[in-house]
């Protein structure tokens, strides 16, 4: 695990190598930095390649060792999680899990906005911890908890439906299918329950997506879940509500 901060200039962001993932853990606490990254090197398939304590030095090391996850808390000093998110975005860096609390709910929205991938409450199982890294390392984004889904309601709610957004032209260019597989990606439903509630295959599935994502210019399935939200195709409480007794 490398603890020290790289010279800030550096490369621009490359194509990961095959291997573990590579990881990098910000967070301004240093028992939880700590705690988060060496639980992480301790599997196999994940090295942590550095840590950060804050959002700016967090941006300065990934622009150096080029994880390809980062795990980033929201409250941070110098610069939060939500600036740093979307600094590594506009960089077409890592993919971002935001570490947060159920008092940081109201950051939510803004980290979606920011480009992050998903989110994990600090308090998490290192099971979970450890699957969500593989899910969003994967460049699928972690939507699919009931909490997650329910904060994106609740704070896109706040928020009137930009119907005359520049997104929703481009909305409007999806056939009625992909149209269709966009709102239930943004009720939070996975592939494989997409599949299920269309009644077809898997991977024709998989392509909707892909083909929604590259229509709309978008990196994954939460930023295709916010375009959803922002143009005013789905409001909040109208996506496809998950299948019965799905906990998430």
């Amino acid at each position: 695990m490398n603890g020290n901060e790289p010279d800030a200039d550096a490369s621009p962001f490359g194509t990961a190598a095959p291997g573990p993932v590579r990881i990098v853990v910000a967070d301004d606490h240093q028992i939880v930095r700590d705690g988060f990254a060496r639980l992480l090197d301790s599997q196999p398939e994940f090295t942590v390649v550095g840590t950060a304590g804050d959002g700016a030095q967090a941006v300065r090391v990934c622009r150096v060792v080029k994880p390809d996850v980062v795990l980033m808390d929201v409250r941070m000093p110098v610069l939060d999680g939500i600036e740093a998110t979307r600094r590594l975005t506009a960089d077409n860096g890592p993919r971002t899990l935001i570490l947060t609390t159920f008092d940081l709910d109201e950051y939510v929205y803004e980290a979606l906005r920011a480009g992050a991938s998903g989110f994990l409450l600090k308090d998490t199982t290192a099971e979970r911890l450890f699957d969500a890294v593989h899910v969003v390392a994967a460049g699928d984004a972690l939507l699919a908890p009931a909490v997650t889904r329910r904060l994106i309601r609740e704070f896109t709610a706040r928020r009137p439906a930009a119907t005359a957004s520049p997104g929703r032209g481009l909305i409007d260019g999806l056939t009625p299918r992909e149209t269709e597989v966009l709102r239930h990606v943004a009720g939070g439903l996975s592939n494989t329950e997409i599949a299920g509630r269309l009644v077809v295959a898997e991977e024709t599935v998989k392509t909707h997506v892909s083909r929604i994502l590259g229509k709309l210019g978008l990196r994954d399935r939460t930023q295709a879940v916010v375009a959803a939200y922002e143009s005013g195709l789905v409001v909040p409480g109208s996506a496809a509500p998950p299948p019965p007794g799905r906990d998430g």
